[in-house]
């Protein structure tokens, strides 16, 4: 190595080490970037009650400035994590309560939202060990995995998102007014109020951001709300409950909607506004109702839950709240909590009464304004719900019995020509088509209509579906009881059993045995006169039938039930007086020849059907021949 080489690698060498010197940290500077990073960790994580001890008991001047080290570090953590409210973070719960006569909401400072509501005059049935019914307190969002929380757009914090249900408020009660308020620094906070009037299931309730518009991130127009609800098990037959709860929202200008009951939903309504957002179960519902201004949009998603789940629901919605801006900025709003009583509901006048599954089109027009006032008044004067229903099929039997008297006569005039109907099947006995052509033929001369028994039960049949909607929809029926029934909105239980049959349950609903029963009964004494021989398979579907609803009904509402079973009795009281006291058979025999004699004119219909028949038979002696 020469000269030049060795200076310079001494150069370089001194350059290397004055860069060290000038750039590198002193033993105090490393001490103290350690301390702090000891105290960081410290912080993030609670000490426990022992160590505690030790430190504060201590004379040590080195450990001394550690728990303020720690307080500052928490708070400046805090202060980052959510600004000017996190002077709102901790504290204990505090729960304030609203109560008037109908019920009792209790109030959580942490979050500043319900906590439980008590419904008085309702109650929940508890089946105990010996199979008797228990009656419970009715809560409705009792649940320590509900949500309902604002996130709040404030700058400077992660996110941009400050979300209330994590604050703690100063709560105060002044009469039948609850204030929560979480402060966010020089005066500026944010509040929910709540007021209870007297006799009413609902909250007055408002928001207010008071001197937050310097901390509201620039350009938002609307605060998001989290809504979850885990929806609970009320009724005792919650697997048929669960088909009956869902979200409910009406659209300003338009009908209310729903999410679908039977599996999980969701419903973009984003950038739409929106009157109203319902959590409803099969009797009771939560709504929440924007007033003079109404939501900005929503997003409402359903989720069934598993049978054994200790949940109903999940509903959750995720609500847009206008924001106008301002320095004091309130949204006006009321929360409904109580039963879904078509009255009460009504008296809202925002269409809150359209929650009640009664149905949809005409359907739900029959149970709203046909069948449920007729059943009220009769119940007002009788006072009992069974013996209502009973008066209810007595007179709906009498006002409908001009139809069933034209049910009957037909099947009577059919009767009447059996001996003709007999021959012609002798007559025929190998080709059922032309039997049935000559049928045809007999009918018209005698001015029979082998479909006039059919027509009536087809015009009760909307009358029968609203029923069928109207006893599981009505808060009436529920827990009143009748006979053996404990609850008109559920099943009736004569027997319990050891074990659950598949698509049956575990139980014996006697109302539906009956039903049955009757059914068979009333179905082999109206048709044992009948001819079949056209279509021998009916004469075994028409007592299948009966069996197979067994099924169905075993788990829907006795209310129904009873009325089908009691409606059947009628139906078979109807029928042997009809036939054995008002129709004369040598009267209807005599008419029937003069039928005969009249000159007969063919509609459309008859004239299409015998052109049918005769190209069938023409196919078939064609097909004869071919084999031949």
């Amino acid at each position: 190595m020469d000269k030049k080489q060795l200076i310079g690698l001494l150069l370089i060498f001194g350059l290397f080490y004055t860069w060290s010197l000038m750039n590198g940290k002193s033993r105090a500077e490393i001490e103290a970037e350690q301390r702090i990073q000891d105290s960081i960790a410290l912080a993030n994580q609670p000490a426990p009650e022992e160590t505690t001890a030790n430190i504060t008991n201590t004379t040590s001047t080195t450990n001394i400035p550690v728990p303020i080290a720690n307080d500052s570090l928490a708070n400046a953590k805090l202060a980052y994590q959510y600004g000017g409210f996190a002077s709102a973070i901790g504290g204990e719960e505090e729960v304030l309560t609203l109560e008037n006569d109908l019920i009792q909401v209790n109030l959580s400072n942490k979050g500043g939202f319900i906590k439980d509501v008590l419904v008085k005059n309702h109650y929940k049935l508890e089946r105990q060990e010996d199979n008797s019914d228990k009656q419970v307190p009715l809560y409705l969002l009792k649940n320590s995995k509900n949500k309902f929380s604002y996130e709040l757009p404030i700058s400077g914090v992660p996110g941009e998102i400050v979300r209330t249900d994590e604050l703690t408020y100063q709560g105060t009660k002044d009469g039948n007014t609850v204030v929560f308020r979480a402060p966010a620094g020089n005066g500026s906070y944010f509040e929910q109020r709540y007021t209870i009037q007297p006799g009413k299931y609902d909250l007055d309730y408002s928001i207010s951001l008071v001197g937050l518009d310097r901390q509201i991130a620039s350009g938002k127009k609307e605060i998001n709300l989290n809504w979850v609800n885990h929806i609970d098990k009320l009724e005792q037959n919650f697997k048929f409950e669960k088909f009956y709860s869902t979200i409910y929202f009406k659209e300003v200008g338009e009908d209310s909607d729903y999410c679908n009951c039977r599996k999980d939903d969701e419903e973009d309504f984003e950038g739409k506004p929106l009157h109203w957002v319902s959590n409803s179960n099969q009797f009771f519902n939560s709504t929440l109702v924007a007033k003079s201004t109404p939501f900005a949009g929503a997003v409402m998603e359903t989720e069934m839950q598993e049978d054994d789940s200790e949940d109903l629901k999940l509903l959750s919605s995720n609500i847009e709240i206008p924001y106008s801006g301002g320095s004091d900025y309130s949204f006006d709003m009321s929360i409904y909590l109580g039963p879904n009583d078509f009255n009460i509901l009504k008296s809202y006048d925002i269409g809150l009464e359209e929650i009640i599954p009664y149905g949809r089109s005409i359907f739900g027009t029959i149970n709203r304004w046909v069948i449920r006032p007729f059943f009220h008044f009769l119940d007002n004067i009788i006072g009992n719900k069974g013996i209502a229903i009973i008066i209810m099929i007595f007179l709906v039997k009498m006002i409908l019995y001009p139809l069933n008297y034209k049910m009957l006569k037909s099947q009577a005039r059919m009767g009447a020509l059996k001996p003709e109907i007999n021959k012609i099947k002798d007559k025929n006995k190998d080709d059922p088509q032309a039997a049935q052509m000559e049928n045809m033929k007999l009918y018209r001369e005698y001015g029979v209509s082998p479909l006039g028994g059919c027509m009536p039960m087809v015009i009760q049949m909307p009358i029968w579906y609203a029923l069928f909607r109207f006893f599981p929809a009505s808060i009436d029926f529920r827990q009143e009881s009748f006979l053996w029934a404990n609850d008109l909105s559920s099943y009736d239980v004569i027997a319990y059993l050891p074990f659950e049959i598949p698509a049956y349950g575990a139980h014996i609903s006697l109302f539906t045995i009956l039903w049955a029963i009757s059914t068979i009964a009333y179905t082999y004494y109206n048709t044992k006169h009948m001819d079949m021989s056209a279509n021998p398979a009916m004469k075994y579907v028409q007592y299948f039938m009966p069996l197979m609803f067994l099924f169905f009904f075993n788990s829907y509402a006795s209310g129904l039930t009873c009325y089908m079973f009691f409606s059947n009795l009628f139906n078979v009281g109807q029928t042997v007086v009809t036939k054995k006291f008002v129709f004369n058979e040598d009267k209807i025999r005599a008419e029937l020849l003069k039928n005969k004699d009249k000159p007969k004119k063919t509609n459309k219909f008859q004239e299409r059907m015998q052109s049918a028949m005769k190209q069938s038979q023409a196919l078939q002696e064609e097909r004869k021949k071919k084999k031949k």
